[in-house]
């Protein structure tokens, strides 16, 4: 039986560790502060779970978009969002100008080129087709990081956020960016598995030893248990096209689904990240950006290394192949 970490990329990587983690809790006062560049639907509904989420990991939320009245707005209504009496201590919630992007601890890329309307599914991967637009935008954020020299986290939450971090990665260490895409990706298989759990048994053990590996869309697997007494792989493979389709299910009834991505991937996951605990997320492994449980600790990233049952190793390499080959096929235009 193999572990995720066996999983080994040809394509060329910086394998040296950073030196320290200035966006890791030293001590309970050492609370963080967090930008969010791009308000739309992830990141309005990032910055509100994370103002409720985040009182005892966040000091402040700076909220950064191109529409002023709209950040306006939610510098007021976010700001208003207290608990009874006023007891708990919210971060400050303050409008930033882009000169003041990086002066964080960790940065949050939620900015978007356009999300494909819904009804266009049938024309292929929604995620994947955000693709070249994104790019272009997250490439001009990291160059501002570059330049001002920023030594904070860089997560992605835009899509396709694994090949996005990739690009990210070309201008940072491959160690200060990280994908927040996987947490609503276990979120979901969670609640397909709850649903089947009373009438099938193979469902039943996904909150204890259920997990989510790679990308956030298409070559994500969803595996019913990672033990290898309750594995099974017609489960994981039911749960694993649910999960995956889930975003379909909600545009079939006409929404965008953006409400679970903003809270569970990012609001609730930023202040597990911070006080250096598990969470479900993308970081760089062995060369790829790849989605599994970690937590990033002073001597840096940690994989959960529990050993694998062999037909679920062989589902992963095959994700992992694919993304390893998809970066091979990118071209880079000359800076």
């Amino acid at each position: 039986m193999r572990k995720i970490t066996d999983l080994i990329s040809e394509y060329p990587y910086n394998k040296n560790r950073l030196e320290s983690y200035p966006w890791l809790m030293r001590d309970a006062d050492d609370k963080k502060t967090v930008h969010i560049a791009g308000m739309g639907d992830v990141g309005r509904n990032a910055a509100i779970a994370l103002r409720i989420a985040g009182a005892d990991t966040v000091s402040r939320i700076g909220i950064y978009d191109i529409d002023q009245k709209l950040l306006s707005r939610l510098e007021i209504e976010i700001g208003q969002i207290l608990s009874p009496l006023g007891s708990i201590a919210y971060p400050d919630v303050v409008i930033l100008d882009e000169a003041s992007l990086f002066d964080c601890d960790i940065f949050m890329f939620c900015a978007t080129g356009g999300v494909p309307p819904v009804g266009e599914e049938a024309k292929g991967d929604v995620r994947m087709a955000q693709f070249s637009r994104n790019r272009l935008i997250l490439r001009e954020y990291a160059r501002q990081a570059l330049a001002a020299d920023y030594r904070g986290l860089f997560g992605v939450v835009s899509d396709p956020l694994d090949l996005l971090c990739q690009e990210a990665a070309r201008y940072l260490h491959p160690e200060q960016v990280q994908g927040f895409g996987l947490g609503v990706m276990f979120a979901r298989a969670a609640y397909y598995a709850d649903k089947r759990a009373p009438g099938d048994q193979r469902f039943s053990h996904f909150r204890q030893s259920g997990r989510v590996f790679g990308p956030h869309g298409k070559g994500l697997v969803a595996v019913n248990s990672i033990s290898a007494q309750y594995y099974d792989d017609a489960a994981t493979e039911k749960l694993t096209n649910l999960t995956v389709g889930a975003n379909i299910s909600v545009r079939a009834l006409g929404y965008k689904p953006y409400i679970a991505p903003g809270i569970s991937s990012v609001g609730l996951t930023i202040p597990e990240v911070i006080k250096g605990n598990w969470n479900d997320s993308a970081r760089c492994l062995n060369g790829v950006f790849f989605g599994a449980r970690n937590k990033i600790t002073e001597s840096g990233t940690k994989w959960e290394k529990e050993p694998l049952p062999d037909e679920l190793f062989y589902r992963l390499r095959e994700s992992y192949r694919a993304l390893d080959k998809a970066l091979s096929g990118i071209t880079h235009p000359r800076e």
